[in-house]
């Protein structure tokens, strides 16, 4: 069977349990061995075979006992409620790997557990530019990010990571996750703790930008 082609471009965010300055980037353990926390993505524009995906917004929660590449994660997708069926699929069959994308395919496989999906209403604001953001999923997840502060002036600290060869992105803001909490069925509270946000386009074929 053919690989149907896809095409998602917009906002991505990542807030982890980490320090800022998320320690994957650098092929270093996580600040306190386990990974847990939250991503999502906000799609500008893009499609999944014959639909649209436009406008469409999808989180993940999740939950590593240990550094990613030693595996047994556990993973809940949350979909907006807002989003067709058609669409919810797509995203679906895009997080389990199943459709393509490196990225997608390599954190697949070190997931033991995706429990069952859940449809919700999505609060998802992000300003990469002014690097902040605010998510919220009643009853599931609460996250805001602000600037790194600067301890000598106060002021936004900026940081930027570049990954030429990256599959997440390519670049990204580093900034801090000030609320980062998970309340459902992943549990979590880590104030002060890593956010990444960036622009992406991910196809069926990988990152292209």
């Amino acid at each position: 069977m053919a690989m149907i082609k896809w095409r998602l471009k917009g906002k991505w965010l990542k807030n982890c349990s980490c320090n800022p300055g998320c320690p994957c980037d650098f092929w270093a353990p996580p600040t306190h061995h386990k990974c847990e926390g939250m991503l999502g993505m906000h799609v500008d524009e893009g499609f999944y075979g014959k639909t649209s995906m436009k406008g469409v917004t999808f989180l993940a929660q999740y939950h590593w006992p240990g550094p990613l590449h030693e595996g047994n994660g556990t993973v809940l997708p949350i979909l907006d409620e807002r989003s067709s069926p058609p669409q919810r699929e797509a995203v679906l069959q895009i997080l389990s790997g199943k459709a393509g994308n490196a990225w997608f395919e390599v954190v697949a496989s070190l997931v033991s557990r995706v429990l069952e999906p859940k449809v919700a209403k999505i609060e998802f604001k992000v300003d990469v530019k002014k690097r902040r953001a605010q998510v919220v999923v009643p009853g599931l997840l609460e996250t805001r990010v602000e600037p790194i502060k600067n301890l000598a002036t106060g002021g936004a600290h900026v940081i930027d990571i570049a990954l030429p060869q990256g599959m997440e992105y390519k670049t990204a803001a580093v900034c801090a996750a000030t609320v980062n909490r998970g309340f459902g069925p992943i549990q979590y509270d880590w104030p002060a703790s890593h956010s990444s946000l960036a622009v992406v386009e991910q196809t069926h074929t990988g990152l292209k930008r």
